[in-house]
């Protein structure tokens, strides 16, 4: 394992930090929240559009995608510098409206596309001009992607879909979608899948936001009535959806694991040195000191593993299994590190940030939130059985619909 850059990667990183500085500021989370607040969705949106071109215009905005379609050409190495560097700066929101059609949507039909949907979604969709969705999940489904019912019928050139999705993140805005629907109802569920690209203005697509506990509404449900698309928006071989899904659900981890937002262990020391339990320092109590420790164990472990990673892909290799461990390990960690908070602060910590302070609408997020992260990409449960069965090699579980036509499972 390299802890450092090559004189190559240096560079690239050197280029990253001039270009960052001369086009933004350094993140200062509290400015960020305060700022974001000012501007109404419309303006939000415009900003980040704006940035993501200048991001794109500079080499930045989408570093491994081919020249051809409007991308770098560069290595995922790059990428990882690229991010992390960035994660220090101010992005304007990118992440929010093209982080799904930039990290899971276009590298799908990157790779599993015809050249005409290459050619026609990738270059608007990582200028901004289009953003993206991802349409997997389904209320009877739960992370069993392949359970999939929401069902596509052939009718000459086109297919009719009907049924519904549910925790669409950003379906409320965005143009475009990757849907995955039933096209085989009497083949076993992972063989029974196609997957489409669909125009989220279609006749028949309806999006209702859902409240969420944080008050915001970034997920939503869809609903499909009598809904047409053309047989060339359709990714990949009829029924073989799965094997795309899959490659769409490998990028979403990736990026669910490569960060989580919020709280951490610099975080928490801070407030612990700033604040008083049981009459003393919260730093003096060795429960408290006890949980920060482990914080940053957990940090730095995972650290290791992400630089496994980065190492193998600095030497040209694909990374192994690293990236669902992270996801595993990290996806927890805000509901953790807010409880900690929470429990830091005594009964104050049942209040909020207009009690506390700017900062603590971190630990707000991360109680509130946190629980989505451990759902999105896979839950733990799901992860913990792929690391078990493909990477340890244990047993699988029983699966007794594994092999069972769709229609014969009894949901």
């Amino acid at each position: 394992m390299d802890f450092a850059d090559t004189p190559e990667e240096a560079a690239f990183r050197a280029a990253t930090v001039a270009w960052l500085d001369s086009v933004t500021t350094r993140r200062d989370a509290s400015a960020s929240r305060a700022a974001a607040t000012e501007l109404e969705f419309e303006g939000r949106k415009a900003r980040a559009r704006a940035f993501q071109g200048k991001r794109i215009e500079a080499g930045f905005g989408a570093i491994t995608l081919p020249r051809a379609y409007g991308g770098r050409g560069g290595t995922p190495i790059q990428h990882v510098i690229y991010q992390q560097e960035e994660s220090k700066y101010e992005n304007f929101g990118v992440v929010e409206f093209f982080g799904i059609g930039l990290g899971m949507c276009i590298p799908t039909i990157l790779h599993n596309g015809t050249d005409e949907q290459r050619s026609r979604y990738i270059p608007p969709g990582i200028r901004g001009d289009e953003i993206w969705c991802q349409l997997f999940s389904e209320p009877s489904g739960g992370s069993d992607v392949a359970a999939a019912r929401l069902s596509a019928v052939r009718e000459g050139s086109d297919w009719i879909l009907n049924g519904q999705k549910v925790w669409t993140s950003g379906a409320h805005f965005s143009d475009f979608g990757i849907v995955t629907t039933r096209t085989d109802v009497t083949a076993p569920k992972h063989r029974g899948m196609t997957v489409f690209i669909v125009d989220m203005k279609s006749p028949g697509v309806e999006v209702r936001p859902i409240r969420q506990l944080t008050g915001e509404s970034s997920f939503n449900e869809v609903f499909f009535t009598d809904v047409r698309i053309s047989d060339a928006n359709r990714i990949g071989a009829v029924n073989d959806g799965w094997n795309v899904a899959l490659s769409t659900l490998m990028h979403e981890r990736v990026g669910i694991g490569a960060g989580m937002p919020g709280l951490d262990w610099r975080k928490l020391l801070s407030m612990a040195r700033g604040s008083t339990l049981d009459g003393m320092p919260a730093i003096d109590d060795w429960r408290v000191g006890d949980r920060i420790v482990d914080a940053w164990l957990v940090d730095f472990g995972t650290q290791l593993l992400s630089f496994r990673g980065q190492t193998a892909l600095s030497r040209g290799e694909a990374p192994g299994p690293e990236q669902a461990v992270l996801k595993m390990l990290k996806a927890p960690l805000m509901q953790q590190y807010g409880y900690y908070a929470m429990d830091m602060f005594g009964e104050s910590g049942m209040l909020d940030a207009t009690s506390l302070g700017d900062d603590w609408a971190d630990v707000e997020t991360a109680w509130t939130f946190g629980a989505g992260i451990r759902i999105g990409g896979g839950t733990d449960e799901i992860l913990r059985n792929i690391i078990a069965e493909r990477v340890l090699g244990l047993p699988q579980d029983a699966r007794p619909d594994k092999n069972l036509p769709f229609n014969e499972i009894p949901f």
